[in-house]
């Protein structure tokens, strides 16, 4: 008996999502996504529509289980607070644990030269504003707690920490210097008047 489509669809994504992921949209070629997903490229094609389209869906998929889910569960479980900062300590594990240095999908996808057409640029714009937006939730939820200082202004110390994070992710992919990453973070979290790395990671192992 075939598989469902839904169940061929969703390996199918997975699959091109990794391909993308290790070369990049300019990178992939269709040879290549035929190698990763085990489909012809009709097949492929008449699924997922054109290159651009498939590198939408994989994209698309690679947030929901990585970055929005993210969010959704830090907010959940941390004070605003900690949670930033514990967003940082999962930036910093997850960079030094990325042996083939593939990076964050997303900060890659800024990079590239080809992002410009289909409305691709505004996608990857309003994810990031999804990372500024949480940043600065956070700031503003911690400050009326007053576990930060109301001195600070929540739109810029936002844009900051999206900087550091996108920094962050560009350097890691260069060479994931832990020590150098912990060290970034931690001036900026001092800075802000934000909880330091350890005490998140202390808070995490406590749960």
């Amino acid at each position: 008996m075939a598989r469902p489509r839904e169940f061929d669809e969703e390996r199918a994504l997975e699959a091109a999502r990794d391909a993308f992921w290790e070369h990049g949209y300019e990178g992939t070629s269709t040879r290549d996504l035929v190698k990763y997903t085990g489909l012809t490229q009709p097949s492929l094609y008449n699924a997922f529509g054109d290159k651009r389209a498939l590198f939408r869906r994989a994209l698309e998929h690679y947030l929901d289980h990585t970055l929005r889910s993210r969010l959704a569960r830090l907010e959940h479980e941390f004070t605003p607070a900690l949670a930033v900062t514990a967003y940082f300590v999962e930036i910093i594990q997850r960079s030094g644990s990325d042996i083939g240095q593939r990076g964050c999908m997303l900060v890659n996808s800024v990079l590239e030269k080809d992002q410009h057409a289909d409305g691709l640029q505004e996608a990857i714009a309003s994810e990031l504003a999804e990372i500024k937006g949480f940043f600065h939730r956070s700031i503003v939820a911690a400050q009326k707690r007053r576990d930060v200082p109301k001195s600070i202004s929540a739109d810029d110390a936002s844009a900051h920490l999206l900087t550091l994070l996108l920094g962050m992710r560009v350097l890691a992919r260069i060479g994931p210097d832990v020590e150098l990453l912990r060290s970034a973070v931690e001036v900026s979290l001092a800075t802000l008047g934000l909880p330091r790395l350890r005490e998140a990671e202390n808070n995490k192992r406590s749960k």
